[in-house]
C-alpha cells in the first residue's frame, strides 16, 4: 500500500490563487494599458516611421513620420521640417494621423476611467456596479485604442512594402524602408489590446468572487480545492 501526499501541489496552487487575485489582475491590466498608451503616444510623434538612405550618398539618411520629415548628415546633424500641406500628404499618412489621434484619446480615457474602478481606491466605494462599469469601459476603450494603433502602422507598413517592390522605379533610386517607430507601434497596439483583455478578465474574476456563498461552496468546487491524501492500492 502506497500513500501519495498531494500537499505540495495544493500549496503551489494556493500560492498561485493568492497571487492572481482580482485586485492584482486589475492593477496588471492598468499597468499594461498605461505602458501601451505611452508607447503609442511616443510612436505618434516619432519621425521614424520610415527610413531611407542611398548607396550613392551614404552620409545622408532620411526619416519620415506622420508629422515631420528629417534629414541626418554627419556635418550638420539632424534637421526636421513639418509637412507643408495636410491635403498634399499621401492617403495612408492622412488616415494614420486620424487613427493615431483616436488611439491617443481612447487610450488616455481608458487609463483615467480605470483608476477609480480599481479595488482599494476610495472612489464609488458604495457603488460596486459603478466600479464594474468603469472597468468594462476601460477594457472597451483600451481595445479601441489598440486597434486604432495597429491599423495605421499596418497600413503604412503595407504601402511601404508595395512601394519598395514597385518595378516602375529605377533600381538605383533609394526607397523607403521600415523605421523603428513601426515596431514600437505594433508593440504599443498589442499592449493596449492585452490590457483591455485583462480588464475583462478582472471583471469576470470580480463577478466570481461576489457570487452567493451557496454557489461558492458547491460540492464540485470543494472537490477541486480541498486538501486530501490519496491512497492507491497497487
Amino acid at each position: 500500500m502506497h500513500k501519495y501526499n498531494h500537499q505540495p501541489q495544493h500549496n503551489d496552487l494556493s500560492k498561485m490563487m493568492v497571487f492572481l487575485t482580482t485586485k492584482m489582475m486589475q492593477r496588471t491590466a492598468l499597468f499594461v494599458t498605461f505602458g501601451g498608451f505611452v508607447t503609442s503616444l511616443t510612436t505618434t510623434f516619432l519621425p521614424l516611421w520610415k527610413t531611407m538612405n542611398s548607396d550613392l550618398n551614404e552620409v545622408e539618411n532620411w526619416f519620415s513620420g506622420l508629422w515631420l520629415t528629417c534629414l541626418y548628415t554627419e556635418e550638420v546633424g539632424i534637421q526636421c521640417k513639418a509637412y507643408d500641406s495636410i491635403l498634399g500628404l499621401p492617403m495612408d499618412l492622412q488616415v494614420s494621423r486620424v487613427l493615431m489621434s483616436v488611439s491617443i484619446c481612447t487610450g488616455g480615457l481608458s487609463v483615467l476611467a480605470a483608476f477609480p474602478g480599481l479595488e482599494g481606491v476610495e472612489v464609488c466605494v458604495e457603488q460596486p456596479a459603478m466600479k464594474r462599469g468603469l472597468l468594462i469601459l476601460s477594457g472597451v476603450l483600451s481595445w479601441v485604442s489598440g486597434l486604432t494603433t495597429l491599423a495605421p502602422v499596418s497600413i503604412v507598413a503595407y504601402t511601404t512594402v508595395v512601394e519598395f517592390w514597385d518595378e516602375g522605379f529605377p533600381d538605383v533610386m533609394p526607397r523607403w524602408e521600415y523605421g523603428e517607430a513601426m515596431f514600437s507601434g505594433w508593440f504599443g497596439g498589442l499592449a493596449l489590446a492585452i490590457g483591455g483583455t485583462l480588464f475583462f478578465v478582472a471583471v469576470c474574476m470580480g463577478d466570481f468572487d461576489q457570487r452567493p456563498p451557496s454557489v461558492q461552496s458547491s460540492p464540485q468546487l470543494k472537490h477541486r480545492t480541498r486538501h486530501y491524501l490519496k491512497t492507491e492500492l497497487l
